[in-house]
Formats: C-alpha cells, structure tokens, sequence
C-alpha cells in the first residue's frame, strides 16, 4: 500500500469511527477492513491496529471492549447526545430559520452523532412550518453584518413592513436607510440587529427577517458611544437586561413591589444577583435601571394585580393609561 493510500485510509477510517459506530456498535479488525473496502480501499487485519493507536494518539477516543461484542467503537465525541439534542430544538424553535434551511442545519448537527443515533433523534422532529420565515438569504444577511460590525462599516438596508391595504395584509416595500451597526441579538425568537439610523443619534432594533435588501457600504460607522452610554465595548448583555420586549425608550430606574410568587420571574429576568427586598410577608420591592417603553408596561401588565408600580411616577402613569385603554375597549 502506497504512503497516500495509507493517508487516505486513516481518513475514511475515522469518518467510520465517527459515523457508525457507538457504545451499540463496535465493530472487530476484519469487519473494519471490509468496511474500508466499500470505500475502495484495501488492507490488511493487522494494519488496522496500528491506525487505530494513530487515531488515538491524533485524539479520537477509541476503545476496545469484549462485551456484549468485541470491538472497537468511538466513546466520546465532540458533542455528546444531549448537547446534539439541544442545539437542533433551538433550530427548530427559530422562527427567522427558514424550513428549508431549519432541515439543512439539523442535518447538519446530526452529523456530529453516529448514523444511529442521528437516526433516534430525527424520529424525535417535529419541524412547524407555519410559523418559520420565508426568508432563504438570512445566512448571507447575518454575514454581512458580521463583517459590517468588526470592520465598524455602515449597511444601506430596505426594511419591510407589513400594512393592511383594501382589508387585504400586504407587505410594503419598506424603507431604505443607512444604519450604524453594533451588535447581534437573538431574543424572544427573532434575531435583532442592534443599531443607530446614521439621520438620528438613538439607537434602534431591526429584525433580521424583515430585512429585505442589505448592501455594505465603505464608509465608517458612527461609533456607539455617541448614540448610547457605553464608550470602549457596547455590552450587548447589559443592554438586553434594559430593554423589554425590543422596544427603546428614556432610561430610569424603576421600583416594583411584587407578589412572592413572580421571585422566579423577576430573577429569571433581571439576574440572580437582582437586591431584593422583603415588603411584608406576602410582598418584595425590588429595583433595577432600565429603558421605559411600551414593552416594559406590557410585561408589568401580563402580571396583574402581583406588580405594582412604585416609581417612577412616569411608569405609574403609563400602566394606568394602559389599563383604561383596554378597559375601554370591553365597555
């Protein structure tokens, strides 16, 4: 066997490592040189045992067992079965995943798997089609604005939206801006672009499937300490844990006094290290900086009579508007 030959075999050998075997099945030296054999390549038993400790020696976690079967299989991969399991529900939870791409990119993370147990999971799929996007460039999209973020270039995007027209919902051309952007956000399902309309000195969200048409552009982006406060690095985190629901608005500090049962929730929300303070014995305030806006009164809303507004008197307000709005739409 030529020095090449021998190359090539210990590739299609640890493809087979990968792809066909597991804890279930192990396979013997001579049903692994048969196995070679439908790649076309031929060997003897006793080479496979010396590929076998190069590929142990490269790193693959290969080891020999006697029961229930003799043979060797791979123990451990690059991600084990859960970890496969919860990146492809994430795919398949994505809204701004088209089918068609949702489909490519399991199959894809399927293959970090053997055969068999991609073949366990996939019978586990369940892919809704009616609420994926229709969008197939939001690959291209997301790159774009990838290489837009490290360069600190602008982007000429065409954003849609969607209107009724004739009592029919159509989706309109859109408008086409120049945006400053700053960072990626996946949140409540959709993916957001963080960035500042170069007309404006705020900053804005954009949902990457409402993007129709995207172009970078060579000139240098307004930098995000003139459209925000954070000045060496825009901390993505931090600003995620202002906003709610993707809305902006005027920064505040807000104080809640809220019912026992919501702790998880106010934890879950603003970070285990939020102050609590105990109310009485049924109640805790607790206060936090964030941005006031429409999707900060919808989420105190969602809880009833468990939140109540302390301050700011501004917020106070807003709920109580809110309230009455829907309160007139039953009378």
């Amino acid at each position: 066997m030529s020095k090449e030959t021998n190359k090539v075999k210990l590739l299609f050998l640890s493809d087979i490592f990968i792809r066909q075997t597991d804890e279930n099945h192990a396979f013997s030296a001579t049903e692994l040189c048969d196995m070679l054999e439908g790649y076309g390549v031929k060997c003897e038993r006793k080479s496979i045992y010396s590929d076998i400790d190069a590929l142990c020696e490269y790193g693959l976690d290969i080891v020999n067992v006697r029961t229930p079967k003799r043979g060797y299989y791979l123990r451990s991969r690059k991600f084990d079965l859960a970890e496969v399991r919860l990146l492809i529900d994430a795919v398949q939870a994505a809204r701004f995943i088209s089918t068609a791409k949702t489909k490519s990119l399991i199959y894809k993370i399927g293959s970090f798997l053997s055969e068999y147990q991609e073949e366990e999971i996939r019978e586990q799929v369940y892919i809704n089609s009616s609420y994926k996007s229709e969008k197939e460039d939001i690959y291209d999209i997301i790159r774009t604005l990838d290489i837009a973020i490290k360069q600190s270039k602008q982007v000429r995007v065409t954003y849609a939206k969607r209107k009724l027209e004739n009592r029919f919902l159509k989706k309109s051309e859109g408008k086409t801006f120049i945006i400053n952007p700053y960072s990626l956000l996946w949140s409540n399902d959709h993916y957001y672009l963080i960035c500042n309309n170069d007309k404006y000195s705020n900053l804005m969200h954009l949902r990457l499937d409402r993007i129709s048409e995207i172009e970078p552009l060579d000139t240098k982006a307004k930098h995000f300490s003139k459209v925000s406060k954070y000045t060496d690095k825009f901390d993505t985190s931090d600003y995620s844990n202002r906003i709610f629901n993707m809305f902006t608005g005027e920064n505040a500090e807000i104080e809640l006094c809220c019912s026992n049962n919501l702790i998880d929730d106010i934890l879950e929300r603003f970070g285990e290290s939020t102050p609590i303070k105990i109310y009485d014995e049924s109640h805790f305030i607790f206060r936090a900086e964030v941005e006031l806006s429409s999707g900060l009164v919808s989420w105190i809303m969602q809880f009833g009579t468990d939140v109540k507004v302390l301050s700011p008197h501004q917020l106070t307000e807003a709920v109580k508007e809110k309230a009455k709005e829907i309160l007139s739409s039953y009378e």
